[in-house]
């Protein structure tokens, strides 16, 4: 009877052991699925992010590094007077004022008087932070963001989370037209998308485990941005 019943508790607990495993199987795949959807639901909407033909002007401008076109663009809405500065975000720390003003061909003038820049910001939630402290020390309620279509949800992502008060109008630089289903054909715009989405999906993990934590009051200055 002892080795019977001993028997039937090993039954029982890979009985157990068999359909925890389903389950935890099940579970992954469904995860799986979900994350696949949520991918699908992200990069179309990133292909059919456009500049807005309806901005409206901002108290600033302030242009994320690390994509084509995005300083020209955020000087041409500076040029245009959509904003009242304009904060380069993310430089390189050797790059001067002069190096960026020659790079994008740049009027000098302007670059003078209404360009700041950023050379703290090592990555997307330092551009948010930088950003952050350079409207509390202008107190610029209201704030364009310039960067590629591709990094635009996750940059107003981080950017609301430290600001969430503030007027954030997105403006996407699209460097190459997705809207039409292309990026699913285009290895390396799969590639980039995919990539961005992961760090998205980081982005809202990390913001359920920090929430409210960095929040940045406008007005509260803490820490002059670099100028010039």
């Amino acid at each position: 009877m002892t080795g019977f019943a001993a028997t039937r508790g090993d039954a029982g607990l890979k009985s157990r052991r068999l359909q925890l495993a389903r389950v935890l199987t099940a579970g992954l795949s469904l995860c799986f699925a979900a994350f696949l959807a949520g991918f699908a639901v992200f990069a179309d909407h990133v292909a059919h992010l456009e500049p807005p033909l309806d901005l409206r002007p901002a108290d600033g401008i302030v242009v994320l590094t690390g994509g084509q076109s995005r300083i020209d663009a955020g000087l041409d809405l500076l040029k245009a007077g959509k904003g009242k500065r304009l904060l380069i975000s993310g430089v390189n720390p050797i790059a001067r004022m002069n190096d960026l003003q020659l790079a994008t061909g740049g009027d000098w003038t302007l670059f003078n008087c209404c360009v700041d820049i950023d050379r703290a910001a090592l990555n997307t939630i330092g551009n948010a932070h930088e950003s952050a402290k350079w409207a509390s020390a202008n107190t610029f309620a209201s704030i364009i963001v310039v960067t590629n279509n591709y990094h635009m949800p996750r940059s107003l992502l981080e950017m609301r989370r430290i600001l969430p008060t503030a007027d954030l109008q997105p403006y996407p630089v699209v460097n190459t037209p997705l809207n039409d289903g292309a990026w699913i054909g285009k290895p390396d715009a799969l590639r980039v998308l995919f990539t961005e989405y992961t760090k998205y999906v980081a982005a809202l993990a990390r913001g359920l485990l920090s929430m409210g934590d960095e929040v940045v009051p406008l007005g509260d200055v803490s820490t002059a941005v670099a100028h010039k």
